[in-house]
């Protein structure tokens, strides 16, 4: 075996563990030491990342990969109640993404938050992406812009991620607020797409 691929092999394993690790504990409980009771050597863990951190960030990177190379495969882009479906299936298949997931967008490190802005930024432009497509399918109000939309859904979720990484839900397991912020997700999207209010039935200033 040629050493790139043993190599390749070591990281993998240990990536899987770290995985494990903080899929199944969080950034916070989770521990190198941890990781080497699985039988991987703390020489080879630091020989091939720097530290907690940078593994940490690498389960990360990995997690979002797997929820946006899911999402794209099943070509949601055209529906909105698709996409949602979808990402419910994802993270009902693949809990330790999961948590990763929503730790990362909801409740990240908070020396590690730049870092995974950065690495949220291909989900965010896929996101974007299947907005743009989905306005090609219908009628916006004369007056309202597609950019205007784009930048006002951006604001909202930006808003919403921030609703659950307010104190209230800090003391609630991640996975047991994955359902809630899922469902309330997609009310919140129908809302911005569609209104609240039966035409006819506007308030009177």
């Amino acid at each position: 075996m040629r050493k790139e691929d043993k190599t390749e092999l070591t990281k993998e394993r240990i990536m899987q563990a770290a995985m494990e690790e903080f899929g199944l504990r969080g950034y916070a409980a989770a521990s190198i030491n941890n990781i080497c009771e699985t039988g991987i050597a703390k020489g080879l863990i630091y020989h091939n990342f720097k530290n907690k951190d940078e593994l940490y960030i690498s389960c990360v990177k990995r997690s979002f990969l797997s929820l946006l190379t899911y999402l794209k495969e099943q070509n949601v882009e055209f529906g909105m109640q698709d996409y949602m479906h979808a990402r419910l299936l994802f993270f009902g298949q693949n809990p330790l993404e999961t948590r990763l997931f929503f730790e990362a967008i909801i409740q990240p490190p908070a020396h590690l938050m730049s870092e995974i802005k950065e690495l949220k930024r291909e989900f965010d432009l896929y996101n974007q992406e299947m907005y743009q497509n989905l306005f090609t399918h219908i009628t916006l109000r004369t007056g309202v812009t597609k950019e205007g939309v784009l930048e006002y859904f951006a604001m909202m979720q930006d808003m919403f991620n921030g609703y659950f990484s307010s104190q209230v839900y800090r003391d609630i397991p991640i996975l047991d607020l994955v359902d809630k912020h899922e469902e309330l997700l997609s009310r919140l999207l129908e809302y911005m797409l569609f209104g609240v209010a039966e035409r006819g039935n506007e308030l009177c200033y």
